[in-house]
């Protein structure tokens, strides 16, 4: 939706751009200005004094949201023997080893995201040219790399998301749904803000939190406080 549609100008109007809101003033507006007409999606972002070309300020991990993040995301999981039986008995929607890897180099990407045991990332690094540009290649910072295949699995359909600094360190993840109840949606973005502040680089100098921003998929920004 174009910034100056009407439906955005309506509901920009609601919105003081000079005011930091509270959690809870936020959470409640952000359902007010949602300007599409399906259930969008909440997206809370930090803006970051970090520099990503530092290895240690590159921030990366994943957070699990105390209500979800009210997207079923599909889940492959690649590992071998007893651990597939684990996988499915989790959830997981794909489970299986090589035969998934040739898939993937065929073109498939029916899933959202891949768990891997660490005896595959061998196998998996073959094809991380593929993976990598699309943000796919499970990571052990995000858990997705891991020999705890049922808590991975179990963590991401309760709604496990994860977060990454980009280029210019800002870091943004999904907190909810439209749909979400303010509190629920104000439960899990003070989630989000805990992790995000004890993970500030001891690096860092200076002020860490530059600016922090509420906003529904094309919906106007709302300003948030700094810290909690």
């Amino acid at each position: 939706m174009a910034k100056n549609g009407k439906k955005y100008l309506e509901a920009a109007k609601l919105v003081d751009s000079s005011k930091r809101y509270s959690i809870e003033e936020a959470a409640e507006l952000v359902k007010k200005t949602s300007v599409t007409k399906f259930d969008a999606t909440v997206e809370l972002v930090f803006k970051l004094n970090l520099d990503p070309r530092k290895a240690e300020q590159n921030l990366r991990g994943s957070i699990v949201l105390p209500y979800g993040s009210g997207k079923t995301r599909k889940v492959l999981v690649l590992t071998r023997g007893a651990k597939e039986k684990e996988a499915q008995d989790a959830g997981a929607d794909f489970v299986g080893n090589t035969e998934y890897i040739e898939k993937i180099k065929g073109g498939w990407f029916d899933f959202d995201i891949i768990v891997a045991t660490p005896d595959m990332m061998g196998e998996l690094g073959k094809i991380g040219k593929i993976l990598g540009p699309k943000g796919l290649m499970p990571n052990a910072k995000t858990g997705t790399v891991t020999p705890n295949i049922e808590q991975a699995v179990k963590e991401i359909k309760a709604g496990k998301v994860e977060y990454r600094v980009d280029k210019n360190g800002n870091i943004a993840t999904i907190v909810g749904k439209v749909s979400f109840d303010k509190e629920k949606l104000a439960e899990n973005i003070k989630a989000v803000y805990a992790v995000i502040s004890k993970t500030k680089p001891q690096t860092v100098k200076g002020v860490y939190v530059k600016n922090v921003a509420l906003a529904s998929t094309m919906g106007p920004g709302i300003k948030l406080p700094l810290d909690l």
